[in-house]
């Protein structure tokens, strides 16, 4: 969701332009006015009073800048600032109109004050109708977008359910009745010691292990929430959930059983501004900041869509290359690898070795020259002439572009994982795929041919994750910038 400073700049921006587009057509619409007649109407409430003018557009922009702020108060004062999803329709065009309302409003008591007589009524009704019509159409448009991405399921969590049988049961029942699918769905759940078996009914969720394969399954399996329930008895192994849940940046909600109703109404009733109405205490990881994290994003888009057109040539003239060299070589290497939170995708990369080089990937194992779980290899024999080239200077890289634009990766991040690598990752490894990977992080820009170890690579991943800022992030991209023009990319 957009964060609310930016939200206040988004408006402020809008009530400018209906100022603009009221001065704009003013003297138009000053001229159809002063050919009609207004002799049924008060004096006092006629369009036009005094001369009618305005001053020159230099001599107004303190009324733009008041009437901006006020209408950002005037919004936040009648809830325009809550989550827009949860506005009505008519709510958002009713503040939408209310807003400007209060900001000319206040504007003309500054008028009133200063005894200035020149300023146009008409101009005054047209920038509230104005302001007031662009903020509306803003505003559901961005409720539209909105709501669609959340029926089409794109803001579903995946919540995985640890506790015993009765309770899995329950909290099916509970999300069928009162949890909306397209916010939340139960993905699985882990079984608890000394967990009393449930006669004649089993969970439909798909059971993924017992409470001590938690860290695993975080890795494994995309889990965005975690709800774990403190049953009646003892539960020792609550302390291992909020340790692995914590470090792996998973948020977790802590549910005491003694607490669950049996009505579902008496939950709605009793925590109606909860999240999913659960009596449950919320342990939140250590996220970074919501708005910074909002505007890496941003950049994320605007930078790789902007790359992806710009460099849509060279994308060309490297196809065409590939294909020149060997006509059997696809131009585009399918990547399947691990996300953040466990999420598998597939991404892209310009080919670079030969057709048989997954083949001959165990018979080359005994060369490898980084320790741990991942394979690499300098002077890789699968590698194909051209290949080299574009690995020196990271140009088969560029097609991850697609990606971060879609929002599979950032521009700097952890590297992804393969899938076959998470097996021989340790606890305190996994914590690299807290964060969305990225085309290029701390490693890549301080020697990576030169680090050979796996747990040093990974340290400087979570180093990246435990200062990340958006000033890290420009400083790794620039450094990025000079090691592929040096050529030590690969």
């Amino acid at each position: 969701m957009i964060p609310r400073r930016l939200f206040w700049a988004l408006d402020f921006a809008i009530v400018a332009l209906g100022f603009a587009i009221a001065y704009t057509v003013w003297p138009e619409a000053h001229r159809i006015v002063d050919q009609m007649s207004f002799g049924w109407v008060p004096p006092a409430l006629r369009p036009e009073a005094g001369t009618g003018a305005l001053p020159r557009p230099q001599e107004i922009l303190w009324a733009i800048v008041i009437a901006g702020v006020t209408t950002i108060v005037a919004l936040g004062v009648s809830g325009g600032y809550q989550a827009i999803l949860e506005q009505s329709r008519t709510r958002v065009w009713l503040s939408s109109l209310f807003a400007p309302l209060c900001g000319a409003g206040v504007v003309t008591l500054v008028l009133f004050l200063g005894k200035e007589r020149e300023w146009s009524r008409l101009f005054v009704i047209a920038f509230i109708v104005l302001s007031g019509i662009c903020l509306g159409s803003f505003r559901s448009a961005l409720r539209q977008y909105f709501r669609r991405r959340r029926d089409s399921g794109y803001y579903q969590k995946k919540v995985l359910v640890v506790g015993p049988l009765r309770v899995v049961l329950w909290l099916e029942r509970y999300f069928d009745e009162s949890v909306e699918p397209a916010e939340y769905a139960i993905c699985g759940y882990l079984s608890v010691p000394a967990d009393v078996p449930v006669l004649h009914d089993a969970p439909r969720s798909p059971h993924v292990g017992a409470v001590a394969d938690l860290s695993s399954v975080l890795i494994s399996r995309h889990v965005d929430e975690v709800i774990a329930v403190q049953p009646n008895g003892t539960a020792e192994w609550m302390n291992a959930v909020i340790e692995n849940c914590d470090m792996l940046g998973i948020l977790l909600r802590i549910v005491p059983e003694s607490l669950l109703a049996g009505k579902t109404q008496v939950l709605h009733a009793i925590y109606p501004y909860s999240l999913l109405h659960l009596p449950c205490v919320v342990l939140v990881p250590r996220h970074f900041d919501s708005d910074a994290l909002f505007f890496k994003r941003l950049i994320d888009v605007v930078v790789s869509a902007m790359a992806l057109v710009l460099l849509f040539p060279l994308f060309a003239v490297i196809a065409i290359a590939i294909k020149l060299s060997d006509r059997r070589f696809p131009v585009f290497y399918r990547w399947n690898v691990v996300g953040r939170n466990g999420v598998r995708f597939t991404g892209y990369k310009f080919t670079t070795m030969k057709i048989d080089a997954d083949e001959r990937r165990q018979e080359l194992l005994a060369s490898n020259e980084m320790s741990g779980p991942v394979f690499k290899i300098r002077n890789d024999p699968r590698v194909t002439r051209l290949g080299r080239f574009l690995r020196k200077f990271s140009l088969n890289e560029l097609p991850q572009l697609w990606s971060v634009l879609k929002g599979d990766m950032s521009l700097v991040g952890p590297r992804p994982a393969f899938p076959h690598e998470l097996d021989g990752y340790g606890f305190w490894h996994k914590r690299k795929l807290s964060v969305r990977p990225g085309l290029t992080c701390l490693w890549q820009v301080s020697g990576r041919n030169a680090i050979s170890n796996f747990d040093d690579w990974v340290r400087m991943d979570l180093q990246y994750i435990d200062n990340w800022s958006l000033w890290l992030d420009f400083k790794i991209f620039v450094r990025t910038a000079w090691v592929v023009l040096a050529g030590t990319g690969s």
